[in-house]
């Protein structure tokens, strides 16, 4: 696409995510890269915190069985004194945890750039993610899909979890082995699973979709008017950057 694109002068994402340019092309080129900065921290970080509080409430569980006509008094997990882990501290991690600290919860992260001043102010534990994962309750997924990062969730990663561990994926599918996950939820190796990302979307006949302990989401998680409204807003703003010879805002 960019060789078929020879006077492109800038790739603005409507987005926040960049694993689907190919950056090393773009960079030959000349071609700038920018994503959509901080425009939907708050709705991910939102959509974040509500499928915590769907897992650990049992709130889809108990939707389906009134609707059924039943009347089970779900038990579930209160979050006061409860850690939360959360893997990527940038902007969607930094504003889970500021929503996570108004519920009282402990909050740790793991980062290879963490912002250590946001840390020290909000009381952040900086950890490794073997230590992230051995300590919180509830671990909460913001990091972007390279290399390091593929399918950081996977057999070995998950057995380091505690047994009511709940995990949360708003960031991007890959960075889950969905048959893993699966395979732990189903041995109740931990507690449940949320995910507003998949592999493959729409997931199709993903067994992920037939545990009562995993929750799916349509990748919605950005869809909001607000996070939309300034989604296009710092798209627009970058494109008049370059147009006017200046560099964009938020370049990979």
């Amino acid at each position: 696409m960019l060789e078929a694109a020879p006077q492109l002068r800038l790739i603005a994402k409507h987005g926040v995510g960049y694993e689907n340019i190919d950056l090393a092309a773009a960079k030959a080129r000349g071609v700038p890269v920018a994503l959509a900065g901080g425009a939907i921290a708050d709705s991910v970080a939102d959509m974040a915190f509500a499928l915590l509080l769907a897992l650990a409430r049992h709130i889809p569980q108990g939707d389906r069985a009134v609707r059924q006509g039943n009347w089970p008094r779900m038990v579930g997990m209160e979050l006061r004194g409860k850690t939360l882990g959360v893997v990527g501290l940038g902007q969607i991690g930094r504003q889970l945890c500021l929503r996570a600290a108004a519920f009282g919860m402990a909050l740790a992260a793991y980062d290879l750039y963490p912002d250590e001043r946001f840390a020290q102010r909000h009381g952040v534990q900086l950890l490794t993610l073997d230590e992230l994962l051995r300590s919180a309750d509830i671990v909460s997924l913001h990091a972007p899909v390279t290399a390091a990062t593929r399918q950081m969730i996977n057999n070995e990663t998950l057995a380091l979890m505690k047994a009511h561990a709940l995990l949360i994926n708003t960031a991007r599918g890959e960075l889950v082995d969905e048959t893993a996950l699966y395979t732990a939820l189903k041995a109740g190796r931990i507690g449940g699973a949320a995910s507003d990302v998949f592999v493959q979307e729409p997931p199709g006949a993903n067994p992920l979709l037939t545990l009562d302990n995993f929750i799916a989401a349509p990748h919605s998680a950005g869809q909001t008017h607000d996070g939309l409204r300034k989604m296009g807003e710092s798209v627009a703003e970058n494109i008049l950057r370059v147009l006017r010879g200046e560099e964009p805002l938020y370049q990979v």
